[in-house]
């Protein structure tokens, strides 16, 4: 006879988000001339472009659905990512009305379901550190005490970044802002869990996701998890240069092992 056990609340298996919406509809500016033809999500690091890199990583975590927004040149990825076969890809278009971070996500929020799910820009790219950085967000995860949950990374250690950090954060986790001008560990990745329920009380159309940010921290329900691998922004020549050179010595160094 098999003796059955009760389960704790520390003890139940963690649930991985099944569906994430990718942020793919900026207009790419600071990356010019070379977004005037490729949109910035098609931009390639190695032999694989933004948008894949960050789908690598979504499927490798579970997640079977994704939902991607475009805008600029929108023909173009859309007709990339007709290459994937790893797991359903929703187009949410832009063209006609660029909505911004928050009210991109918002727009989607009929497929992405009633349960958490991760968001990521399209014009990050992370490595895994000691274990898979989304299973470590996913792990943190506790729906009674957080609506959001960001991946950080250290302010001085990140490749293409140059500004002074984003969050304040408590020893338990728990984020607020930064003050004005003050330089702060830890930015924000563009990695992210986020619940549903904190988009009820939003505008219909364009808002940036800092407005939910701003709720979560006034609830105290707003958490951060410090990335343990490498964090490039592609956001700029310099960004996209550093994260080549990085990618380029590190699979030298792969195969003369």
């Amino acid at each position: 006879m098999v003796k059955k056990t009760k389960k704790t609340k520390n003890s139940a298996q963690k649930i991985a988000p099944k569906t994430a919406m990718v942020l793919a509809a900026g207009l790419g500016l600071r990356l010019r001339p070379l977004t005037n033809k490729t949109p910035k999500p098609l931009v390639k690091v190695g032999d694989r472009t933004l948008l894949d890199h960050t789908l690598d990583r979504l499927v490798a975590a579970g997640v079977e659905r994704a939902v991607v927004n475009i805008h600029h040149l929108a023909d173009q990825v859309e007709q990339h990512l007709t290459n994937r076969k790893d797991l359903e890809i929703i187009i949410s278009s832009e063209t006609n009305n660029l909505l911004e971070t928050g009210g991109g996500v918002k727009n989607a929020l009929p497929h992405l379901g009633d349960e958490p799910f991760y968001i990521s820009n399209a014009d990050v790219m992370w490595l895994n550190g000691s274990s898979p950085t989304l299973g470590r967000l996913c792990e943190r995860w506790a729906d009674d005490e957080m609506d959001v949950l960001l991946l950080l990374h250290s302010t001085v250690e990140a490749y293409g970044y140059t500004g002074n950090g984003d969050f304040v954060a408590e020893p338990d986790g728990k984020l607020a802002r930064k003050l004005e001008r003050e330089l702060t560990p830890h930015l924000f990745t563009g990695v992210q869990i986020v619940h549903p329920r904190i988009f009820e009380a939003t505008p219909e159309e364009v808002f940036s996701l800092n407005l939910i940010y701003d709720a979560a921290i006034e609830a105290e329900r707003l958490y951060g998890v410090v990335h343990d691998g490498e964090w490039f922004h592609i956001g700029t020549p310099d960004g996209l240069a550093q994260a080549e050179v990085y990618m380029g010595q590190r699979f030298a160094g792969m195969r003369h092992r």
